[in-house]
């Protein structure tokens, strides 16, 4: 006849099996799809396994959810045996001879159920630690990216006030040609001289700010702040898909935070279960002997007997009686108001997971329109407005102050369009965040 698993077994097993069909899988080709991760650059991804390796706070998680499951066979167990021995300070005679000790061996069962639901709490309770160690991996690893994302915006900010460095260069030469043949100004030398000092002012924060990126982007991958961070580009972003009732669901489905709060439900509910078996007695079984002493010698005694000096052994059986009704009665009230509490926490949670998604795609949208308008309009037009300038700088129709203005407004856009390009995707990320998937999803990249 085929043996069936107990519970108990079953439910460690389960635990246990977490830690084979479940172990964080480090990104690669083909991710899992919960925790694949949209990756538009190489050194990104590159970065992204840097951290899911050696974050400490993914190690402190991963550590307290490997803890969490020692509890599994910790509730399992039965309490342990007591051993009693007894010495009589006085012997007690009998027919077959004194008493002089006793040894009592006593094993209590919990009633029927209680080990088997402190179990299955135990390994929900684990599994709980397990979702939250996974949303600390999507937490990471959205950091990263904005971490990366800020540098390589501020990498792709210095150039463009480089460049603009090298063309206020280029108008301090010719103010200073025109100045000397007399068509022009000193006052626009200054100007320029002016704007020049004042560029490389801002070159030297952009290079102060990104240190400070680097550091962030550092510590996430748990090596020291000052390493050198190469020079990092943002991918050219690329239109995607926002429909708010496909959003919710993939939250819904995917999101580590609320797979964790369903569990801790359940765990609740199991919680419920066994605060009702308080009211059910623990039984226990003892054995014991007691140790009889020999008789003297038959021939010294008045009434000579076969026999004497044999042990006595006994078997008992005793229960708890659950007098305290109104203890146990608060017990089962306690777990059923954590369980009303742990289903508000998930709508709760729920809540305010939809929200962030809806939020972000609303930001999602509006960047992504503020990129096309950049591109089709404000940066043709700047660049226009721009050329317009110098030639009419050039004929003395204009003064150095106007050629300065249409540069600062190129230069302004161009640095604008960089941080909106960096917005954009940190926004996709933190959406992949939100949702507890990949996103973009595979075809929309």
């Amino acid at each position: 006849m085929k043996r069936s698993t107990p519970p108990i077994l079953t439910a460690v097993l389960l635990a246990l099996g977490l830690l084979v069909s479940e172990r964080p899988a480090i990104y690669g080709a083909q991710p899992d799809p919960e925790r694949g991760f949209h990756i538009p650059d190489p050194l990104l991804g590159e970065y992204i396994r840097m951290a899911l390796d050696s974050n400490p706070s993914i190690q402190t998680a991963y550590a307290r959810y490997r803890a969490a499951l020692q509890k599994v066979p910790q509730q399992t167990a039965l309490p342990d045996p007591t051993l009693t021995f007894g010495r009589f300070l006085r012997s007690v005679e009998t027919r077959e001879g004194p008493q002089l000790s006793t040894l009592t061996l006593s094993q209590r069962f919990p009633w029927f159920g209680k080990l088997d639901l402190k179990g299955k709490i135990a390994v929900k309770r684990a599994l709980a630690r397990y979702r939250l160690y996974r949303a600390r991996e999507r937490e990471v690893a959205a950091g990263v990216k904005r971490a990366f994302y800020d540098v390589a915006y501020l990498d792709r900010a210095l150039d463009i006030v480089s460049e603009e460095q090298s063309l206020l260069d280029h108008y301090e030469e010719l103010a200073q040609a025109r100045y000397a043949s007399g068509k022009g100004h000193q006052q626009g030398v200054i100007r320029i001289q002016t704007e020049i000092s004042r560029t490389m002012s801002r070159l030297e924060l952009l290079r102060q700010q990104r240190q400070s990126a680097s550091a962030r982007l550092n510590s996430l991958l748990d090596q020291p702040p000052e390493k050198p961070v190469p020079r990092l580009l943002v991918p050219a972003p690329t239109k995607v898909g926002t429909n708010l009732d496909e959003l919710y669901k993939l939250g819904v489905r995917h999101r580590q935070e609320l797979k964790g709060a369903m569990v801790r439900i359940e765990a609740s509910e199991q919680g419920v279960e066994l605060a009702k078996k308080s009211f059910w007695p623990d039984v226990t079984l003892s054995a014991g002997t007691v140790n009889v002493g020999g008789l003297p010698p038959q021939d010294l005694l008045p009434d000579p007997r076969p026999g004497g000096g044999k042990n006595a052994y006994n078997l008992s059986v005793s229960i708890n009686i659950p007098l305290q009704r109104d203890k146990y009665r608060a017990e089962v009230m306690e777990a059923a108001e954590n369980l009303i509490a742990e289903r508000s926490t998930y709508r709760d949670l729920r809540n305010r997971i939809q929200l962030s998604i809806r939020d972000l795609s609303v930001r999602i949208q509006t960047l992504w329109r503020q990129m096309d308008l950049f591109e089709r309009v404000l940066i043709p037009q700047t660049r226009e407005a721009l050329r317009s300038a110098e030639s009419g700088y050039r004929n003395g129709l204009l003064g150095a102050l106007e050629l300065l203005d249409s540069e600062r407004s190129l230069l302004e856009t161009r640095v604008l369009q960089a941080r909106h390009q960096a917005d954009y995707m940190q926004a996709l990320a933190e959406m992949e965040q939100a949702v507890g998937t990949r996103y973009p999803a595979p075809g929309e990249e």
